[in-house]
């Protein structure tokens, strides 16, 4: 059983600035792509970042600038900080890990989610 828990979501004014975090063990995160997806009501599940084994990030066009996604292996831990936030970034985030257990078996584990609300 994979545990991913999400923290650090909450209610913000448009400009402000928010750190998600998402707490898991210390093999999950060395092996594994951690990321961030989020849905608003009424939307589908969208990519917003992840991280790789080797530290290598990747952003969504509507992120990319104002999103940063970060990796600790120690604690462990991966965070979002979320700058600049906008109202069209009001949804509930969610952590996701793609583990790569072994060659050819991987698994897909997430979070239950923490809401982030921006206001105009």
């Amino acid at each position: 059983q994979v545990q991913l828990v999400e923290s650090g979501g909450g209610l913000v004014q448009a400009g402000g600035s928010l750190r998600l975090s998402c707490t898991t063990t210390r093999t999950i995160v060395r092996i594994s792509t951690l990321g961030w997806y989020r849905q608003a009501p009424g939307k589908q599940r969208e990519f917003i970042a992840n991280i790789d084994r080797d530290g290598i990030t990747n952003y969504s066009l509507s992120v990319r600038g104002r999103f940063t996604v970060s990796r600790d292996n120690d604690n462990p831990t991966v965070y979002l900080e979320m700058n600049s936030l906008k109202p069209e970034d009001t949804a509930i985030y969610y952590c996701n890990a793609v583990v790569f257990w072994g060659v050819e078996s991987t698994g897909d584990y997430w979070g239950p989610g923490t809401q982030v609300t921006v206001s105009a």
